[in-house]
């Protein structure tokens, strides 16, 4: 935004102060001159040595002395005022300059400001805070948007190399050329779907009802009931209703994610998944647990970062995109919700969604 030159708040703050001190001492003088105008008799006289002075010659040789003060005090106030706002608005600078650097891209910069708490070190510490935020949001999506082509990349580059095959030996069965393209192009779009889905729950562009998440976690288990039976799994859904308030879509897809990742990422055979809902004061929970090989916890925590997969996320059928759990996530945050994860002693996964309670006037969506 461009804006007029003007006063900068240095010399704003120091005629403040120097305008304070010039009242300050206008007003005792001003109290002495009045007390002997108003406050004597007009006979009254003193003896001075050999000299006899009434009130009027003592009013006249006052003024002087009075201007005297008064201009000591105005170069005092400007000199003391213009030290004075240089010292207190130094952080300010500091924190000036640390915005141009981070507009300027560098985001590394921290201002670090010492001294005991105050205002001002108190907005210099949010800032602070405030970059660290920005620097890993903007590591993230430079790490996703390289990752994200990578992975577009891949299914591109396999359709290339199959029609270069198929280019090179035309009396190829065409076939099994097809069924591959099939199923590289199935992949490719599974992948734009996920993306473009990830992008909606990071804008909170959904408009919010109410929604109970134990028929949700039903409607979940029951679209992904013939892949569990395929691979000899069980799905146990229980809980009471849970009320939450946001987008039925988002939420089913959600929820869905959980439990094709706890079916995908379970034992070789006779493996369970439990479907829990359950509620708290202020929050509902949503449990997805199933069984499955141990996790190191350092491992558990990465498996929300996106196109993060394990060994056997990579070999197994139905592995998705990698995008599953970071959806999860976005979805979550987009409910102002949040999400855990706990390896399972036993083996496997747990993974809680909390999300604030319906309010009890939210209309029905």
């Amino acid at each position: 935004m461009d804006r007029a030159p003007g006063l900068s708040v240095r010399l704003k703050l120091t005629l403040s102060y120097a305008g304070f001190l010039m009242v300050a001492g206008v007003l005792p003088l001003a109290a002495v001159v009045v007390f002997y105008q108003h406050g004597l008799p007009d006979d009254a006289i003193w003896t001075t040595g050999d000299f006899l002075v009434n009130r009027s010659a003592i009013v006249r040789s006052f003024a002087p002395v009075g201007v005297a003060v008064l201009a000591f005090l105005l170069v005092f106030g400007l000199v003391g005022g213009w030290f004075l706002a240089g010292r207190m608005l130094t952080p300010l600078t500091r924190i000036t300059d640390a915005t141009r650097m981070a507009a300027s891209g560098s985001l590394s910069h921290r201002i670090r400001l010492p001294g005991r708490r105050d205002e001002l070190r108190e907005l210099a510490d949010a800032f602070d805070a405030m970059l660290a935020r920005i620097e890993t949001h903007v590591a993230e999506r430079e790490r996703f948007a390289a990752n994200a082509s990578h992975e577009l990349r891949t299914p591109l580059a396999i359709a290339q190399t199959l029609l270069d095959v198929a280019r090179a030996d035309p009396n190829r069965d065409t076939g099994e050329l097809v069924g591959r393209l099939h199923a590289v192009n199935t992949r490719a779009i599974d992948l734009t779907e996920a993306l473009l889905l990830l992008s909606r729950a990071d804008q909170r562009s959904f408009t919010r009802h109410r929604v109970d998440l134990s028929l949700i976690a039903e409607e979940a288990a029951e679209t992904l009931l013939s892949l569990a039976e395929r691979r000899g799994l069980t799905i146990e859904t229980s809980g009471d209703p849970a009320l939450a308030v946001g987008s039925p879509a988002l939420l089913l897809q959600m929820t869905t994610n959980l439990v094709h990742n706890a079916i995908v990422h379970n034992l070789p055979e006779q493996g369970t998944v439990w479907v829990t809902t359950s509620v708290r004061p202020t929050t509902v929970l949503l449990t997805v647990e199933n069984t499955g090989e141990k996790l190191a916890p350092h491992v558990v925590s990465t498996l929300v970062e996106p196109f993060r997969r394990g060994t056997t996320r990579v070999r197994a059928d139905h592995a998705g995109v990698g995008l599953g759990l970071a959806i999860v996530r976005s979805i979550t945050r987009a409910h102002d919700g949040t999400l855990t994860l706990t390896p399972r002693p036993a083996g496997g996964l747990r993974v809680t969604v909390g999300l604030p309670a319906a309010p009890p006037h939210t209309p029905q969506g």
